[in-house]
């Protein structure tokens, strides 16, 4: 190899450990460095990209009604009539959206706004949170797994661990001033809710009555854990070529989602991408990887993915469920019959964890490998 040869080619090393090095800082820093085309790293080959699915063309102007659960209702005389709905949404969506929630507007708008604040700091403000560490209370990062995805995608997020949230609350981001104020209130409003989904989750099972014993039972998701993630998914120069988080389930009992007025994700729905339209002030539910498990099969944690387009940024904010990080998960005992073999082997986070931190993720691949044969 002759002399130019040899340094064209470390040239070339040079520019890869360079453009890496770009990308792993996050899609806000591209693109406030005024790209206008994605970047090779962040194009999906053309079986992933959206409008790819099944032959499916112009994905995203096929929208989906969920299923409207009006939490109000859960607290009056339609109950039982809920419960019904809330079984029929988990059964064969996976999915539904919460009206009539209880949460003050002023603390949703106000989630919203420190999240979109925070991604509008300076690099190197946001820097100071990121970390390969999983269990760290606090995390910036970008793609979905950027240690292992092999394409990158169109996000960047913030996870703030909420467990509990008096001794996590000094390592969170203290820019913008009132984040932490805004996040807490925020995580105790969604966490309250969420349990008092979970006890109509667990009544619609057929899991909690009257007796003491089967109240109890709510116990022991009192002390789970609680992930807020805040999503920030810029404007894209060519969005048909990438996606701002690919087909994934969430590994918990719930995620209760809150978007912004951008539309943006998508559930496969009887074999389809369909896009869920945002309702002002509600929450988009879904059931995880766990609340499967648990139900033995009979709730479905279902694939969605997000878009992205080319005149408006999103946000969103998640708030992931599930039982405490050392509990197992497992199906209940009482949804196992002869008629309803078990289906799934017992589970906890530790597990997830060490399983996104060895492979790229992809699909339902995690509730695969619990599945029993």
């Amino acid at each position: 190899m002759s002399p130019g040869m040899s340094f064209a080619v470390d040239t070339n090393r040079e520019d890869e450990v360079q453009l890496e090095s770009r990308y792993q800082k996050g899609v806000r820093h591209l693109c406030d460095s005024g790209i206008t085309k994605v970047p090779r790293k962040y194009i999906l080959p053309i079986s992933d990209r959206p409008n790819s699915f099944k032959g499916d063309q112009n994905a995203e102007n096929l929208s989906i009604n969920l299923p409207i659960i009006d939490f109000s209702q859960l607290q009056g005389p339609n109950r039982y009539q809920v419960l019904n709905s809330l079984a029929k949404a988990c059964e064969e969506y996976g999915f539904f959206q919460l009206v009539n929630h209880g949460i003050a507007n002023d603390a949703i708008v106000k989630m919203i706004d420190v999240g979109r604040r925070f991604f509008e700091l300076p690099f190197d403000e946001r820097a100071k949170f990121m970390t390969a560490d999983m269990y760290s209370p606090v995390r910036y990062g970008t793609s979905f797994n950027q240690n292992k995805d092999g394409v990158f995608c169109w996000r960047d997020f913030l996870k703030l661990s909420c467990n509990p949230v008096s001794e996590v609350l000094s390592f969170w981001p203290s820019s913008p001033v009132d984040l932490r104020l805004a996040a807490v209130n925020y995580s105790k409003e969604t966490k309250g809710l969420y349990l008092m989904l979970m006890e109509a989750i667990l009544e619609s099972l057929g899991l909690v009555g009257a007796t003491k014993e089967e109240s109890d039972s709510l116990k022991e998701f009192e002390d789970g854990s609680q992930l807020m993630v805040v999503n920030c998914y810029p404007s894209c120069p060519e969005p048909d070529l990438t996606l701002g988080m690919p087909p994934h389930s969430d590994y918990g009992l719930l995620t209760l989602l809150l978007q912004d007025e951008v539309r943006g994700l998508q559930i496969q729905h009887e074999e389809k991408w369909v896009t869920v339209e945002p309702i002002p002030n509600s929450f988009v539910v879904n059931v995880g990887d766990h609340l499967e498990i648990f139900s033995n099969g009979r709730y479905k944690s279902v694939l969605h993915r997000v878009l992205v387009n080319s005149s408006n940024s999103r946000i969103s904010v998640a708030s992931l469920h599930s039982l405490p990080v050392e509990t197992i998960v497992k199906p209940s005992p009482k949804l196992i019959n002869e008629a309803n073999p078990r289906l799934y082997k017992d589970t906890d986070f530790a597990t997830f964890l060490k399983y996104i931190s060895s492979c790229e993720p992809k699909s339902k691949n995690f509730l695969q490998s619990r599945r029993l044969t």
